[in-house]
C-alpha cells in the first residue's frame, strides 16, 4: 500500500479548488464588466421607454382618456411643453417616476394615427436627454342607430359609418335609447306603458330600470360620468298624477328607486332639459319658462331667467346654448350667468335654427333656408369657425326635412337627420312619432365631404332625440 495517496490526493483538492477561484472570478469579472458596460450605454443615450398603456378605442368616445408611458428609470421633472402630441389634440400632463401620463382633456378622432413624443427626457440622476415616443392608431367610428318597422320588431344596430351593420337588441316598440362607453339604456312601450331597460353594450344582460309608476317617459338622457339616468314621467291619468316629472335614476343601481328633482322641494314640470358634462349639475326650463340650474345633491338651485329651448351644454367650459324669448340664441355662462351672442355667420345661409359647439370653439349649425315668398325651401348646415367664417356641410331641399343634428364626440363628424319627401313620408304610431322613413346623413367636418348614409336614427352620438 502506498503511503503517499493522501498527501496526493489533498493537493489535487487544493488544485482544483483553486481553478474554481479562478474560473469563478473571470465570470464575475466579466459580468461587472458587461453590467458597467450597459450602465455606461444607459447613460449614454438617456432614458428609454419601456412600458406604453393607452386604450384609443375609449379615448375616441369620451373625454378624459389617457395615455401612460413608462421610462426604463426615474425621470427627472417634466415641464408640460415637452410633451407633444400629434395631430394636436387637448391634453394635460401628470408625471411621477418613471411615469409620464397625458390625459386627452376631449375625444379623439376616429381612424387616425396619433403620435405623443417627450423631448428633452434626462434621468433624476442626470446624463444625456432622450425622447420618449409611442404612437397608436384610434378605430374607425362605430355607432349604435334605430330603425322602427311598421310590420316587424324595432331595432338597434351596431354600425360602421359605411352602414355595415349588425342586430344588437330588438323589441316590438323601441321608443328611445341612450348609450354609455359599456352599457345602452332603451326605452321601450310594453301594453300602452313604458319599460326602461339597461344592457350591456352587445344588448345582452338585460335589467329593468325601476320607474316611477307605469306611465310614460320621453326626452331620456344618460350621464356616463355620474352614472346617472334622466327622463321626464307622465303618469297615464295626467289629471291627478305627475306630468313631465324630472326623473334621476342610478346605471350601476338600476332597481333603486328612481329620485324626482326638486326645486324649492317641490318636483316642477319639466319642457326641456340636459346634464352639465364633468359635473353633477342639470339644467332645465319649467313649464313656466324658467330656466334653473339644479344641483341634486341638495344646493340651492340657481335661477337665470326665461328660456324658449336648450341647443346643448358645452363639454369642458360650463357654458349652454339657450334660445332666449328676446336675444335668440345666446352662450350662457353657467357659474356666472354672463351671455354673450353667437359669433354671426359669414356668410349667413338663412335663419338660424340650432347650434351644435364643437370641442374647438366652433359651431355646427342648421339654418332654415327661405324663398322670395319668405317660406322655408329646404335647409343648410354649415360649419362656423369662432370667428364666423362658415363652410357649407349639407344642403337639404324640401320636401326633404331636416330633423336633428349631431356630432361625434370628437367633432370629426356631423350626423344630419333627413326625412325625405316629408309630404309622403307619414308619422309612425310610437309614443313618440316619427316619420316612418329616416336616414341619418354623415360629413366629415373638416373637409365637407359625405362620408355614408345610415338608415335610422337616434344616433348614438346624440345626447338627445329628434323631438
Amino acid at each position: 500500500m502506498s503511503t503517499d495517496r493522501t498527501p496526493r490526493r489533498a493537493a489535487r483538492l487544493r488544485s482544483a479548488r483553486r481553478r474554481f477561484i479562478v474560473a469563478f472570478a473571470a465570470v464575475v469579472g466579466a459580468l461587472a464588466v458587461l453590467a458597467g458596460a450597459g450602465a455606461a450605454v444607459s447613460l449614454g443615450q438617456g432614458p428609454r421607454l419601456s412600458d406604453v398603456q393607452v386604450d384609443p378605442a375609449a379615448a375616441t368616445e369620451i373625454a378624459g382618456g389617457r395615455a401612460i408611458l413608462t421610462a426604463n428609470q426615474a425621470l427627472a421633472e417634466i415641464d408640460p411643453a415637452q410633451v407633444v402630441v400629434e395631430p394636436e389634440a387637448a391634453h394635460t400632463v401628470e408625471a411621477a417616476g418613471r411615469a409620464v401620463g397625458v390625459r386627452f382633456t376631449a375625444p379623439l378622432d376616429a381612424d387616425t394615427e396619433y403620435r405623443i413624443s417627450v423631448e428633452g427626457v434626462r434621468g433624476v440622476g442626470g446624463g444625456p436627454a432622450s425622447t420618449l415616443e409611442t404612437r397608436f392608431r384610434t378605430p374607425p367610428a362605430e355607432v349604435l342607430i334605430l330603425e322602427r318597422s311598421e310590420t316587424g320588431d324595432d331595432t338597434i344596430y351596431r354600425s360602421g359609418l359605411d352602414g355595415d351593420r349588425v342586430a344588437v337588441l330588438t323589441h316590438p316598440e323601441i321608443d328611445d335609447f341612450r348609450a354609455t362607453s359599456d352599457a345602452i339604456v332603451v326605452s321601450v312601450r310594453e301594453d300602452g306603458r313604458a319599460r326602461l331597460i339597461v344592457t350591456d353594450r352587445d344588448g345582452r344582460n338585460a335589467r329593468d330600470v325601476a320607474l316611477p309608476g307605469e306611465g310614460m317617459l320621453a326626452s331620456l338622457q344618460v350621464s356616463e360620468r355620474g352614472g346617472t339616468i334622466g327622463y321626464t314621467y307622465t303618469d297615464l291619468d295626467a289629471a291627478t298624477g305627475r306630468q313631465s316629472v324630472l326623473h334621476l335614476s342610478s346605471l350601476r343601481d338600476p332597481g333603486a328607486d328612481p329620485v324626482p328633482v326638486e326645486v324649492g322641494e317641490e318636483a316642477p314640470s319639466v319642457d326641456r332639459w340636459r346634464f352639465v358634462p364633468d359635473s353633477s349639475a342639470l339644467l332645465m326650463i319649467d313649464f313656466d319658462g324658467e330656466l334653473i340650474l339644479v344641483e341634486p345633491d341638495g344646493a340651492a338651485p340657481a335661477f337665470l331667467g326665461t328660456a324658449l329651448t336648450i341647443d346643448a351644454v358645452t363639454r369642458g367650459t360650463y357654458t349652454a346654448i339657450v334660445e332666449r324669448i328676446d336675444a335668440g340664441l345666446v352662450t350662457l355662462d353657467l357659474a356666472t350667468g354672463e351671455e354673450t351672442p353667437i359669433p354671426q355667420a359669414d356668410p349667413e345661409p338663412g335663419t338660424l335654427g340650432y347650434v351644435v359647439p364643437l370641442p374647438d370653439g366652433d359651431s355646427v349649425r342648421r339654418y332654415a333656408v327661405l324663398g322670395e315668398d319668405g317660406l322655408p325651401v329646404g335647409a343648410s348646415v354649415v360649419n362656423v369657425s369662432a370667428d364666423g367664417e362658415t363652410r357649407e356641410l349639407l344642403e337639404v331641399a324640401a320636401p326633404d326635412v331636416v330633423q336633428q343634428v349631431c356630432v361625434s364626440p370628437s367633432g370629426q363628424y356631423a350626423a344630419v337627420l333627413v326625412a325625405p319627401d316629408l309630404i309622403s313620408n307619414p308619422y309612425d304610431m310610437a309614443a313618440q312619432p316619427l316619420p316612418r322613413t329616416l336616414e341619418t346623413r354623415i360629413v366629415e367636418v373638416d373637409s365637407g365631404e359625405p362620408v355614408g348614409t345610415l338608415p335610422g336614427f337616434d344616433i348614438s352620438w346624440c345626447q338627445v332625440g329628434p323631438w
